[in-house]
């Protein structure tokens, strides 16, 4: 018989280690549901983990897209993980995304097409500001009235996404092509484009403020007072309030830091990979964000790790559905077995598996 014994303390190596194990497995599941679709498994798992950096045939194009894709994802995952961290469960910052991205490509819009340097800290600020703004719904409720900020920030997301659908048909329409949804391409606007700092690499300035968020969230967690409470408080409510910390303000906080970097998140996923706001702009960021997190332990250097990971699998599984005729379903599967195993070995870092003897009954 198998049965589970509780540690006495944590596994630090069975920590860091369940991640790779969960990638292991997903990597085993998934051959297997790649072959349950007629595919070749060890071809598809090598067109979505090798090919996109290793291939001479796709490596240029999809090398500089690794960045391009996990910017937005490490941006939004580590303003979850700092309210993970604190017991604040943030599971709206797809509504986050898209709301920054409404008032960043709102800004550009209103000043179209008037250059100005001005115009794209503008944006930033604004994209900050919305998706900050969205978030203080589920703080401001949870604070006031005790609701659950994982109902009230996921409902929130539809509702952000309808606002998204009127703005592409109607106040953001581009009005010099009748009949589309969608608006200007803020790629044409150089004021208010996130163009590459370096052409070819896929560094524009959306990649530099995922990684000033990694340096300053590692900061505010290891080397802040603050960063004690947020810990405190996720592991030990009660004696956080003994300790004097103070949960609404830790509320606010945390939801509103979250907030902000997935709001910076989609605007400068607007203007730039983007280029415009049309009814698909949300492709799930926020949601995968979630993945990322927890895959990266909630760690600032976990999550950067974690995220480079992620965009490999969106970046290959685009190739594999072209190449190898993949259903787009069977790639958003595939990246859910990563959560789904890695919550379930998880287990292993609290708890021993060990093996025992059926007792005879009399």
């Amino acid at each position: 018989m198998l049965r589970l014994e509780k540690r006495p303390q944590p596994s630090k190596a069975w920590t860091w280690a369940t991640p790779l194990l969960a990638v292991a497995l997903t990597m085993v599941a998934g051959g297997i549901l790649f072959a349950l679709l007629g595919k070749d498994p060890f071809v598809a798992i090598r067109m979505i983990f090798f090919d996109p950096l290793f291939s001479e045939q796709f490596g240029a194009y999809s090398r500089p897209q690794l960045l391009i894709k996990a910017a937005p994802l490490i941006l939004i995952a580590i303003g979850l993980a700092i309210g993970f961290r604190a017991g604040v469960w943030n599971i709206g910052a797809e509504g986050q995304y898209i709301i920054g991205a409404l008032c960043g490509a709102g800004v550009a819009l209103a000043f179209f097409p008037t250059p100005g340097w001005y115009i794209f800290p503008l944006m930033i600020l604004a994209g900050a500001a919305g998706g900050f703004a969205w978030a203080m719904i589920p703080a401001i409720l949870r604070t006031k009235f005790n609701t659950n900020e994982i109902l009230v920030s996921l409902l929130l997301v539809y509702v952000a996404e309808r606002i998204l659908a009127a703005m592409s048909l109607g106040l953001m329409r581009n009005p010099d092509i009748a009949g589309f949804p969608g608006s200007r391409n803020l790629r044409h606007y150089p004021s208010a484009h996130n163009a590459e700092i370096i052409a070819g690499t896929g560094m524009h300035w959306g990649v530099v403020a995922a990684f000033i968020a990694v340096i300053f969230a590692y900061i505010l967690l290891h080397r802040h007072i603050l960063g004690f409470q947020v810990r405190l408080a996720g592991q030990a409510p009660r004696a956080a309030r003994f300790a004097g910390v103070a949960p609404t303000r830790l509320v606010i906080l945390c939801l509103g830091i979250s907030g902000m970097l997935a709001g910076l998140a989609g605007m400068f996923e607007v203007s730039g990979p983007a280029g415009q706001v049309n009814i698909d702009f949300a492709v799930g960021y926020g949601f995968t964000a979630i993945i990322v997190a927890f895959l990266g332990r909630l760690h600032p250097v976990g999550i950067v790790l974690a995220g480079l990971l992620m965009a490999l699998t969106y970046i290959g599984g685009e190739l594999a559905q072209f190449m190898l005729r993949l259903p787009s379903a069977s790639i958003q599967v595939f990246q859910g077995m990563l959560l789904f195993f890695l919550l379930a070995v998880d287990l292993l870092t609290n708890y021993r598996i060990r093996f025992a003897r059926k007792e005879a009954t009399a």
